[in-house]
């Protein structure tokens, strides 16, 4: 009973220390049908910067607040058509500051919407787009 005891408070002490340990999500990654065509359509479009290349070739991208973005080859896969809601990873959603003065920018680079502004799930808006390749992408301003 006291080597229970002793093995739940030890638990319980590593539990805090694990919390700590996760700070966040370091990168999403997308295959991409052309690995440089959708690095320079993250970097044109979104601000990015070339980070790290691999000779694969993937692209390691950072935004302006030091996030990272992964750009690598896809497989044979043929693509899939995706919805929001499809099980697995949906979408990456990408803060900004000003949603319709990203509306705005984004507009002038004809970028492909989705729909329109709505509210987020968790406070603040959104509109959905694609990427160069159709790959679904969020705008979204959130205030903490």
């Amino acid at each position: 009973m006291i080597h229970n005891r002793l093995i739940q408070e030890l638990f319980e002490s590593m539990e805090d220390q694990w919390k700590a340990i996760f700070t966040g999500v370091d990168h999403p990654a997308v295959a991409a049908d052309d690995v440089e065509l959708l690095a320079n359509w993250y970097c044109e479009m979104l601000g990015y910067e070339r980070y790290f290349k691999d000779p694969k070739p993937v692209w390691m991208l950072k935004a302006p607040d030091g996030t990272l973005l992964e750009i690598m080859p896809k497989d044979h896969t043929l693509r899939q058509e995706r919805t929001t809601w499809m099980p697995g990873w949906s979408h990456v959603a990408f803060r900004v500051t000003d949603l319709e003065a990203a509306i705005a920018y984004l507009d002038t680079k004809n970028i492909k919407w989705a729909g329109e502004i709505i509210p987020a799930i968790g406070g603040g808006k959104v509109r959905n787009c694609f990427d160069l390749e159709g790959n679904m992408i969020q705008v979204l301003e959130r205030h903490f």
